[in-house]
């Protein structure tokens, strides 16, 4: 009997230990007798085979013209000719409104500047670039395009705020090509409280507002992914007890990492997981790493402020930016984005800067999540062009670097697809699957 406990034990201990190490590859042997040119090539062949795909990439709607649009390198973060570059294959164009008030005139504006984003992707793959890029609607489309050498264009909304109080807008913008929508942003919406309230411990709705509600069961009857990235913890709780399909984080981290509300805490890890959704982990530099972020950043916004001043622009710390109008925050957004190129120049040339937060520390927060809640769960987003860009992937040129750290760390190439695209459109897969049943049922 004590022989059988001692071989049970054993059994148990290589187990756990095959356990531990599943991320682990072993196929070029002991990783730490691997040149760094083998790491390369063999990240390069992964990097090529696998689908890539970032599902947060903000758009201003004057770089979709005629003369001035994505088939140029143009000095955005994402373009067509980086996406090559970088060899990111799939990039979901945000439609974006920032929060202002609930009211009549407040809706039918953000109507207004959602139509117009929704007209510019459309413009880019139907009318400037059908030839470089395609609209995807479902996994099915993703493959197909790229197989044809293609970039994929998808759709998600950043604020459910343009729905207003008419329901219908949620089908008219799932058949315009949405295929994810977050119900606020910065500040509580008509639907739901934006994580924001932590900092006041103000709230709106306690949650889900009644619209809310209704709106999260059209979106599961539409096939539109619920993204909980910037709601409030209560809103994503109750989200998740309402819907009938799995959700998705969009563009947040780790908060165990990083302690900032647009991350998810250990329980919202785990209510993520039993509902089999996913959670995009964002490069995004204050969600990544706070000390290195808060050294850097302080040097930074000294070369931003000298940048606004020589352009004539009054500068806005970040918390301000939320109390503008939408028409002004689209202002303010415009100047900050040209703002960040320019910098992102001037810092390449200056020497003993604090480090900037970097691929390391984004794939720290994914090893940490695949940790947590398992390889199917975790995927990757960028915000480009919205804030997001951390040193080694600062835009989408750079999006080979993400690969070759995974691989640095014994990520497998399967385990690598699942992360760049198999968790986002399993999910996606499983949400238009629900819709349809639950349009069969009546």
């Amino acid at each position: 009997m004590k022989n059988f406990s001692i071989f049970a034990a054993i059994v148990l201990l290589l187990i756990s230990c095959k356990q531990e190490n599943m991320k682990k590859d072993t196929s070029t042997g002991d990783q730490s007798t691997v040149t760094e040119d083998q790491l390369i090539t063999k990240a390069k062949e992964i990097h090529n085979r696998v689908i890539t795909l970032d599902t947060h990439c903000d758009i201003n709607v004057k770089n979709f013209t005629d003369s001035i649009n994505y088939t140029q390198d143009l000095s955005s973060q994402i373009t067509l000719p980086k996406m090559k570059k970088g060899g990111l294959d799939v990039a979901w164009f945000i439609v974006y409104t920032g929060q202002d008030s609930l009211t009549t005139k407040g809706y039918e504006k953000a109507y207004e500047i959602a139509m117009s984003k929704f007209k510019a992707i459309h413009k880019l793959a139907e009318e400037i670039a059908p030839d470089q890029i395609e609209l995807a609607l479902t996994s099915d489309d993703v493959r197909r395009i790229h197989k044809k050498g293609k970039k994929v264009a998808m759709i998600g909304i950043e604020n459910g705020y343009p729905v207003g109080t008419d329901i219908g807008n949620v089908k008219k913008f799932h058949d315009l090509g949405a295929r994810y929508m977050s119900l606020s942003h910065n500040g509580h919406s008509q639907l739901c409280d934006s994580n924001t309230g932590e900092a006041d411990g103000i709230w709106l709705h306690n949650g889900l507002s009644d619209l809310g509600k209704e709106v999260i069961a059209e979106m599961n009857k539409t096939g539109i992914m619920i993204d909980v990235s910037h709601p409030s913890k209560e809103s994503m709780r109750q989200m998740i007890k309402l819907t009938k399909a799995p959700i998705i984080a969009s563009h947040s981290s780790a908060r165990a990492l990083c302690d900032h509300s647009r991350n998810l805490d250990d329980e919202q890890l785990q209510w993520l997981k039993e509902n089999g959704g996913v959670v995009q982990t964002v490069a995004f530099t204050s969600y990544l790493n706070t000390k290195k972020f808060e050294k850097r950043n302080k040097k930074e916004v000294e070369i931003a402020k000298q940048i606004a001043d020589s352009m004539g622009v009054t500068w806005i710390d970040r918390k301000e930016i939320t109390k503008l109008g939408a028409e002004e925050k689209e202002k303010y957004y415009d100047f900050y984005m040209k703002m960040l190129t320019i910098r992102r120049e001037k810092v390449k040339k200056m020497n003993n800067l604090p480090p900037a937060v970097d691929v390391v520390d984004f794939v720290n927060h994914i090893d940490y999540m695949v940790d947590k809640i398992g390889i199917d769960h975790v995927g990757i987003s960028s915000d480009f062009d919205g804030g997001g860009g951390i040193e080694g992937w600062s835009d989408a040129s750079e999006t080979f670097n993400v690969t070759l750290e995974l691989v640095k760390r014994g990520y497998t190439e399967e385990q690598i697809e699942k992360l760049w695209s198999g968790n986002l459109l399993r999910v996606l897969d499983e949400v238009q699957k629900v819709a349809k049943e639950l349009n069969q049922a009546g």
